[in-house]
């Protein structure tokens, strides 16, 4: 083969490498951002990392994701400094919340009657507590806590940091040691029952709306007219999605002495959720002194997919884990 003939094909060759290059790099580059859907912020019970009760989303932290699925937003950080959760009875459960100096936080605006709230709940929604830590001077918040069964837990810390205009939701798995059975997600209900009290809910959750949802508290066949004040108001409700237990605190329409809320029977919300499917809602009122938490099943959209369940579900062995991210135990 003579010379030109060698440097047309070596050039033809070229144009052929660098058009397939081309061609990859369309395939494999980088793909156009997907578009995030963010629900208002005019409302309370908006899906976003920050609580909507206290103005919307946070704008400066990962505000298209409901709150409680990072264990850091926005510089701060939810850190334990318990290892694992007792079922044998309370022990103290501590943890700090690192600010972005990574130093502990020891400045709170309250919310809610509370400088911080703790959730705590099992991966397949059971064993919900809602407790308030104490802080001491060195930033660690402290608890008596116990769980009733072993299972990956999850724990919310919901809080506003002092100077700091939106509150946060930080969550993060611990652990209770033991064979850990799952339960599945109960029936939707429009009734339950809690300590002979009857709470009633009324309303449909709507995926992307703000959607109403109204509770009726009732005791022995009669209305409960005399709710007591809990947490700045008459009651107290938290939402969470099946499969990821993204975190939605919704608090109701109205506050205690604002001369339109009455003390029940009936107990009004305004939730948005951001997606279709099924929602463990926990409501939380005080009656006689005493605070009880009714659970319901809601299902916002179409009904989600049944999964198959297998014929004899084997136990999982639940261990103490330090890790950050969610485990897939629930």
């Amino acid at each position: 083969m003579n010379t030109p003939t060698k440097l047309g094909l070596y050039g033809l060759a070229l144009a052929v490498a660098f058009t397939g290059a081309a061609g990859v790099g369309r395939l494999t580059g980088p793909q156009a951002e997907p578009v995030k859907h963010q629900l208002g912020a005019d409302h309370l019970g908006s899906a976003t990392s920050g609580d909507a009760s206290h103005g919307g989303p946070d704008h400066g932290s990962a505000a298209s994701l409901p709150g409680g699925l990072q264990v850091t937003d926005g510089g701060y950080r939810l850190v334990p400094t318990t290892a694992s959760l007792d079922t044998g009875g309370p022990a103290e459960f501590r943890f700090r919340i690192l600010g972005p100096d990574g130093q502990p936080v020891t400045g709170y605006t309250p919310t809610h009657d509370r400088d911080l709230h703790l959730i705590v709940v099992r991966r397949d929604l059971a064993g919900f507590q809602h407790v308030h830590p104490t802080l001491t001077a060195d930033g660690t918040w402290a608890v008596p806590l116990s769980v009733a069964e072993a299972g990956q837990y999850r724990v919310f810390a919901d809080f506003q940091p002092a100077g700091r205009d939106r509150a946060l939701t930080l969550g993060v798995d611990v652990a209770a040691a033991g064979l850990y059975q799952p339960r599945p997600l109960p029936t939707p209900v429009r009734t339950t029952e809690i300590d002979g009290y009857q709470v009633e809910l009324a309303g449909d959750l709507v995926p992307g709306t703000a959607s109403k949802l109204t509770l009726r508290v009732s005791r022995g066949g009669a209305p409960v007219t005399d709710l007591q004040p809990y947490l700045a108001a008459y009651g107290h409700l938290v939402a969470l999605r099946d499969g990821d237990l993204a975190y939605l605190h919704v608090h109701p329409d109205g506050s205690p002495g604002d001369g339109r809320t009455a003390a029940g029977p009936e107990i009004t919300f305004y939730a948005e959720v951001p997606s279709a499917g099924a929602y463990r809602l926990y409501l939380d009122f005080q009656h006689n002194g005493a605070v009880r938490t009714a659970e319901f099943t809601a299902v916002a959209g179409a009904p989600p997919p049944v999964s198959p369940q297998p014929a004899s579900p084997q136990p999982v062995r639940s261990h103490p884990s330090g890790h950050d991210q969610p485990h897939d135990h629930g």
